[in-house]
């Protein structure tokens, strides 16, 4: 399933969720240098920035590799990659994919909460994401980048304050594609169990798994904490009015 757009307009323009979205297109364009390759490139100044900047569970452990020679002496500090791994991706595929689910609801939850409490909450989400990934990988040496694990926290508090609003939807059937309106929580629960059963299967360490599926539960469990009942309720009644 591809989410194309919901039916929940906002009653102020969401700058945040266009800031974090313009953050991630320039980091990874103008300092990872990453290019119009889709998987991400193989140069050495973007490969030296993935192995500095990116978080490793290794890295907590005190066991984090050395860099490569060619990437000089200088590494980034511990207690920072966790915050610069959010905004980095691996290709362009990654960051659209990742900008595309920002763009569709990130201003609702936005709208929902004010901008300064949906900062902290986007930051404590890919924070909460990142530490599930760790827990479950702790020796990992795999670099952990991109902005996924913030965002399934706004996917699992979208889920939580909208789960009626509507999803125009991209469905694939083997070669053959047909384009749904389906239910929030349809939408995003259906996502958050492939993430489930995906990390069940997946051995390879390919994709962090558990940092979406941690993410999407500190939204779910934490979305109450930070949303404004009067603001939620004011979407609520445009939606179900319209």
């Amino acid at each position: 399933m591809l989410p194309l757009r919901d039916n929940i307009p906002t009653s102020k323009t969401p700058y945040v969720t266009y800031i974090f979205i313009a953050a991630n297109v320039l980091v990874y364009f103008f300092w990872q240098k990453g290019g119009f390759s889709l998987s991400g490139p193989d140069s050495v100044h973007y490969q030296c920035q993935l192995l500095e900047w990116a978080a490793t569970p290794d890295e907590l452990t005190g066991d984090k590799q050395a860099l490569p020679a060619q990437c000089g002496a200088d590494d980034a500090p511990t207690w920072l990659t966790p915050f610069t791994a959010m905004f980095m991706h691996g290709g362009l595929l990654h960051l659209g994919g990742n900008m595309l689910f920002l763009w569709i609801f990130g201003n609702n939850v936005e709208d929902a909460m004010g901008r300064a409490k949906f900062v902290a909450f986007y930051v404590l989400g890919g924070l909460a994401a990142f530490a599930l990934h760790v827990v479950t990988d702790l020796h990992s040496t795999t670099p952990t980048l991109g902005a996924s694990g913030a965002i399934a926290a706004v996917l699992g508090g979208y889920a939580v304050l909208f789960p009626r609003a509507r999803v125009v939807t991209v469905i694939f059937i083997v070669f053959f594609f047909t384009i749904l309106e389906l239910p929030a929580l349809l939408v995003l629960g259906g996502w958050f169990l492939l993430q489930i059963l995906s990390a069940s299967m997946d051995s390879t360490g390919g994709v962090a798994y558990f940092a979406h599926i941690g993410g999407f539960a500190f939204g779910l469990l934490a979305i109450r904490l930070f949303a404004s009942k009067k603001r939620t309720k004011r979407q609520s009644d445009r939606l179900y009015t319209r």
